[in-house]
């Protein structure tokens, strides 16, 4: 038997140029996203400074999310810099592959037509379009999640056999899933495929879907960074796997809430104006053929799914999409003049979607970054004052984490889903460290105690704190964040 996994026809060549093209254009226009694109993009400059292995946030240990999204970015990192369009490499070449996954497996089951449309339904909708150059860990997942879905539906196309080339990259795109963003890489994949068998009577082949060889190619995807970070970190486990996956989704203590009906509104109408097509496409299931319910039936599995915790954000539902646009293909498929109009409505509101986030950019820092990357030299000090601003870091290049100075004695740090849990939670894994750079207020009198300058961006209801610091003035102010800079002193002498 061979192994050697099929080659795209060369059909496909001039999807995946424009596919390509489609995502990359915009993707450098506008500045980071706070807090989430701040962070993520944050991280993966921190890996390429120093470890790219361990994912840090501010040198700490930072094991919210898995590392795929940060390993891809950092080729871009390195080559073109830090800046959006390097950072939003990552998410980009994700998309790509969500979308070209979807229409390669459109081309073989519904024909080249269907295929195309798919495709200009998912790549036009605001969802897909603003995720796949968004960084954050959404986009990953879904592709991860669909492409095995993809692959392990060809592996069981035969109802008599598991086809075991396809089983495995089925398997091996379950495994990225996972380091895209968690256990949700190999959950949903499995409430899909499985239940839509059974329902089929295909026991035989829900059975041969744990096939010693595919579950071999999964544990070899996923295993060796659980493990480094496991004999690393001894509590690296309980927090990865217990915490950020079960006690996460049970718990109600996280931001975002929002009622149980909420992705039931949020994936029409961010997929408008295709979704416009959706009754029709709704009507295509009756009668219900096996191929058309598989994609109704992942559509309930994702939407469900994420509509049982508290906590909801918008990305969540990015999974759902490829399974939507197929359904919306199949019902615009004798329709191609409403398909033209709609997908020149669909790519220009697209477009003007990032122009008003580009002009608008809000919560932006990045001007005060460059600021203070023009004024900062080797041996001075940066500190962040009662915030953590994300997206400085990354578009002043710091190499060296910078101090944040907070109420990190405060008891309720716990019980609030923000920059300061993420950060005392990530200071868990290394106390030495943590207390190097989360420092409490009594320590304020001390920040100066540098070699060269401090540096210091601090909101304008929090600067009157910093009267300790001698010769302190401030530089720049922008959106209600001044930055100012103080001179050093000799440690030990007096202010």
């Amino acid at each position: 038997m061979s192994f050697v996994f099929p080659r795209p026809r060369g059909g496909a060549l001039a999807p995946a140029l424009a596919l390509a093209l489609w995502l990359l254009f915009s993707i450098g226009l506008r500045p980071l996203a706070l807090p989430d694109e701040g962070r993520y993009a944050g991280v993966a400059l921190e890996m390429l400074h120093g470890d790219a292995l361990q994912p840090t946030l501010d040198g700490l240990p930072f094991f919210h999310k898995p590392p795929l999204l940060y390993w891809l970015d950092l080729l871009p990192l390195r080559l073109l810099g830090a800046n959006g369009f390097a950072a939003r490499c990552g998410p980009a070449l994700l998309g790509w592959l969500l979308g070209m996954a979807l229409f390669l497996h459109l081309r073989r089951r519904h024909g080249e037509a269907v295929a195309r449309t798919g495709l200009l339904v998912l790549a036009t909708s605001p969802l897909f379009f603003i995720g796949a150059q968004y960084v954050n860990h959404d986009v990953g997942v879904a592709a991860c999640i669909t492409a095995a879905l993809l692959a392990t539906l060809r592996a069981v196309e035969d109802p008599r056999r598991v086809a075991l080339r396809w089983l495995m990259l089925g398997w091996l795109f379950c495994g990225l899933g996972v380091l895209a963003k968690g256990l949700i890489g190999i959950v949903l994949p499995a409430a899909v495929i499985g239940p839509w068998l059974l329902a089929q009577g295909r026991w035989r082949q829900v059975l041969g879907l744990l096939h010693p060889a595919a579950l071999l190619v999964f544990a070899a995807v996923t295993l060796p960074w659980m493990a480094a970070m496991q004999l690393r970190h001894p509590a690296f486990f309980d927090y990865f796997i217990v915490e950020q996956h079960f006690r996460r989704f049970t718990g109600t203590n996280f931001n975002n809430r929002m009622p149980f009906w909420f992705f039931v509104v949020v994936l029409p109408l961010l997929m408008l104006p295709w979704t416009l097509w959706l009754a029709p496409a709704l009507r295509r299931l009756r009668p219900v053929d096996p191929q058309t319910a598989f994609y109704a039936w992942w559509i309930v599995v994702i939407v469900g799914f994420f509509s049982l915790p508290e906590s909801k954000l918008v990305g969540y539902v990015m999974p759902a999409l490829a399974p939507t646009a197929a359904l919306l293909a199949l019902a615009l498929q004798q329709r191609s003049r409403a398909t033209t109009r709609a997908g020149w409505i669909a790519a220009a509101f697209c477009v003007a979607i990032v122009g008003v986030f580009a002009w608008k950019s809000p919560g932006s820092h990045r001007e005060l970054a460059r600021a203070l990357a023009a004024g900062r030299a080797a041996g001075d000090r940066v500190v962040f004052v009662d915030d953590y601003f994300y997206d400085v870091p990354f578009y002043a290049d710091l190499a060296a984490p910078v101090i944040v100075v907070s109420a990190w004695d405060d008891p309720d740090i716990a019980r609030h889903d923000n920059w300061r849990k993420e950060l005392a939670d990530a200071a868990r894994f290394t106390s030495d460290q943590g207390r190097s750079t989360l420092w409490t207020w009594d320590r304020v009198a001390d920040l100066d105690c540098a070699p060269g300058r401090v540096w210091l961006l601090a909101p304008a209801d929090q600067v009157a704190r910093l009267a300790a610091l001698p010769g302190l003035k401030s530089l720049r102010s922008e959106r209600g964040v001044e930055l100012l800079v103080a001179p050093g002193r000799a440690c030990g002498a007096p202010s």
